[in-house]
């Protein structure tokens, strides 16, 4: 004979509607029931079935197991394959050691861990938890007890990692003075970002806020701690995988794990920002990242990767700018040249393609993170817009206004033409004509630092000679502001 499957109880499947998006946002509660093989009262009507089976004259059939189903945060429900949940079914569940409570009133299973905390705890801060357990629930019995009474049939949260749902816990749990460590210098950068991350799923707002303030509290301070274990050139950063939630390192020195971590919580940092929409947070990370620009290539890879992930356009400018000021955008393929646009080497023409690189540069080149079909056009874009705008400025000086007293007391044309003068030489000059053809920031803050160095040994009248540098500060300002359309 065969045994037709229980049918599970209803109470864990949520119904559609509005209220669904609103109860699981962001988060993937797995609230149906988990039938256990090991179940009292099963063992032997499977014995049974097997005997039958393995008797009948028909084809033998595949044991029939009643899938989970997952909703996602669009209310949409998916059906997902309980072979991954087999997997860690099949090996019996541990306590955990801090948060399985004996006075607990919800089980929860996370991967192979069991937590056994407190309804009245899950429920605060007007959180997803508090609307599923809202939820009617259906008539149970000794064999189907409801979800999260006991181990045998606890509430499975997908998506967390045990060290992860530990640390959320710990906030929720934690005495005053306990929680005052983090606004001390022996905070846990790993341990907020996981309760900010967790809350956020989960819909604790308060907790999600009070975190991500207290994340902006242990960054901002000086030294800031993101930069200061970071060794230079020490790993690799791989943009292609920094679409996942994982970004892809490869070491390079041995204490390039040091690194690759760092890195990892820089790049978790600014999506959490950005998921959680925390501005001071964001704003701070993108001032970081710009900082480890300058200590690091790689790190430019990384800030233009998450710029387009993100859609940073603030973040966008500087670190385009970074890479094409010091890589080589376009590679000798097919016979043409290469299209150098850094500071340490000038572009040449199509007659100079078979022309030898030094060794050292190719290994510079080789080690550099490959670009996408994307990054690349906007490279060469933000190229093309540059040195359009330098031609343009060499020969069109920035204007000023002169001051009242010079009509009276100065000559106003031979003043104008003191500045244009010096323009013109000064953008002609050893240390302009070194930078790179799109370094137009750094052009003209050469010009600058000339102008300072001009003393008042000359034709302009004083205050003239104030307008015009403000002049310069204004459109030095001016290309700061506009670098992120350069590269669109």
């Amino acid at each position: 004979m065969s045994r037709s499957a229980s049918p599970l109880p209803n109470h864990s499947q949520i119904q559609g509607g509005s209220s669904t998006s609103n109860i699981l946002s962001g988060s993937c509660i797995l609230a149906t029931s988990v039938k256990r093989s090991w179940q009292e009262g099963d063992q032997d009507s499977r014995e049974e079935e097997a005997i039958s089976t393995h008797d009948s004259s028909g084809p033998s059939k595949r044991a029939r197991y009643d899938e989970d189903v997952i909703c996602n945060s669009e209310g949409s429900d998916d059906n997902v394959p309980v072979d991954q949940h087999l997997k860690v079914l099949s090996k019996t569940p541990e306590r955990d050691a801090t948060y399985y409570l004996p006075d607990g009133s919800c089980v929860l299973l996370v991967e192979n861990t069991l937590f056994n905390v407190h309804r009245t705890i899950l429920s605060k801060d007007a959180s997803s938890f508090r609307d599923m357990f809202s939820l009617p629930q259906a008539l149970t019995s000794d064999s189907f007890p409801s979800d999260g009474a006991s181990d045998v049939n606890p509430i499975v949260l997908t998506g967390d990692t045990p060290a992860q749902f530990r640390n959320f816990l710990w906030a929720l749990y934690a005495m005053p003075h306990e929680l005052m460590v983090v606004h001390t210098p022996r905070a846990d950068l790993v341990q907020l970002m996981d309760i900010a991350e967790t809350s956020h799923k989960y819909s604790f707002k308060s907790l999600e806020t009070w975190s991500l303030d207290a994340l902006q509290e242990f960054i901002s301070r000086k030294p800031s701690p993101l930069l200061s274990p970071v060794p230079a050139t020490s790993y690799t950063f791989s943009p292609f995988r920094s679409m996942a939630h994982n970004c892809a390192m490869k070491p390079t020195k041995p204490n390039a794990q040091e690194a690759q971590e760092g890195a990892m919580r820089v790049t978790k940092l600014v999506r959490l920002a950005q998921l959680c929409g925390h501005d001071r947070l964001l704003v701070t990370m993108i001032n970081v990242l710009r900082q480890l620009m300058l200590l690091n290539l790689h790190y430019a890879y990384l800030a233009m990767t998450l710029a387009d992930e993100l859609d940073l356009k603030t973040l966008r400018g500087s670190a385009y700018l970074e890479v094409l000021s010091k890589t080589t955008v376009v590679p000798q393929c097919m016979g043409l040249a290469w299209v150098a646009v850094g500071g340490k080497k000038d572009i040449r023409g199509a007659d100079s393609a078979d022309l030898p690189v030094a060794k050292e540069e190719q290994e510079d080149e080789e080690d550099m993170p490959l670009l996408t079909s994307s990054q690349r056009l906007r490279l060469l874009s933000g190229y093309y817009c540059l040195t359009n705008a330098w031609d343009h400025l060499r020969t069109h000086p920035p204007s000023f206004e002169h001051a009242p007293t010079c009509g009276a007391t100065w000559n106003q044309p031979g003043c104008t033409q003191s500045w244009v003068d010096f323009w013109k030489e000064k953008t002609r000059g050893e240390g302009v004509v070194g930078l790179g053809l799109s370094d137009v920031l750094g052009r003209l803050r050469a010009v600058q630092k000339e102008f300072d160095r001009w003393g008042s040994a000359t034709y302009m009248h004083h205050d003239c000679r104030m307008s015009a540098r403000r002049g310069l500060v204004e459109c030095i300002r001016r290309i700061e502001d506009s670098l992120p359309s350069y590269f669109e």
